[in-house]
């Protein structure tokens, strides 16, 4: 479980997050959606221990975050960022043992490399594994960074639950990789349930289908919170989107 105690992130003259509260619970999905600019991927980055906050408190569980080193939190906490770039060449297998560093030093040992294979296998690029990850489409790229990040997760850690963070996660995926890559999270949750997964989303449709519950932000503040049935309304949708929903199939 991850609570936001009055959150609030500024940076010179701008406040990018304020005054945030929530609670995310253990063993769901939890979604946040809102317009450019409202403050989703700062929040991310906020939980996951790259910025701290201006002001207020982030709890997983019973540790504060602000005060575990980097190099602690990921070995049970993992985050799929927006950028998916390398600057040099890379084997597909080599990016996905990358999500292992934070659990050995020097050599990987086999139970690391199984792990690999796994996760490689179950996000459907292990027949890739011997190419260039910089030759990869960006939906491949994209396939291979889930497959990292769940590598570095993969088994439970005794005394600690896990968190996984997505910003933007189904960016350069076609239709059928989006739905099918939520339901492997979905899937992977049924049988770890420690892991509590929180993202930024822009598909509503897909958050809808997904989510336990959703978050909604609109310039830099929480506007509503709570199960996506009660969340994603007609009202809120237009309030915060700026988007009149219509059901075309109603008489």
């Amino acid at each position: 479980m991850v609570t936001l105690n009055s959150i609030t992130y500024q940076t010179k003259d701008k406040t990018l997050v304020k005054e945030v509260s929530a609670t995310f619970e253990k063993g769901k999905i939890n979604l946040i959606l809102g317009p450019n600019g409202a403050g989703k991927s700062t929040l991310i980055k906020l939980i996951s221990g790259e910025l701290k906050p201006t002001s207020g408190n982030i709890l997983f569980e019973d540790l504060n975050l602000q005060h575990d080193s980097l190099k602690e939190l990921a070995k049970f906490r993992a985050v799929l960022s927006q950028s998916l770039e390398l600057s040099f060449p890379l084997h597909v297998h080599e990016v996905v043992l990358m999500g292992r560093y934070p659990h050995f030093e020097g050599k990987p040992a086999t139970i690391d490399l199984e792990i690999c294979e796994d996760s490689m296998k179950l996000f459907d690029v292990h027949e890739m594994r011997n190419r260039n990850y910089l030759t990869l489409s960006g939906g491949e790229k994209q396939r291979v960074q889930f497959a990292r990040v769940f590598a570095q997760i993969w088994r439970p850690i005794k005394g600690k639950s896990r968190l996984l963070l997505l910003d933007e996660p189904l960016t350069f995926l076609d239709i059928f990789y989006q739905y099918d890559l939520m339901k492997k999270i979905e899937n992977f949750m049924d049988s770890n349930p420690d892991l509590t997964v929180i993202g930024v989303l822009h598909d509503i449709n897909i958050a809808a289908k997904f989510s336990y519950t959703i978050m909604l932000l609109k310039n830099s503040k929480v506007f509503d919170f709570g199960a996506s049935k009660d969340v994603l309304t007609e009202n809120n949708i237009f309030n915060v989107f700026n988007v009149v929903v219509e059901d075309r199939f109603k008489i």
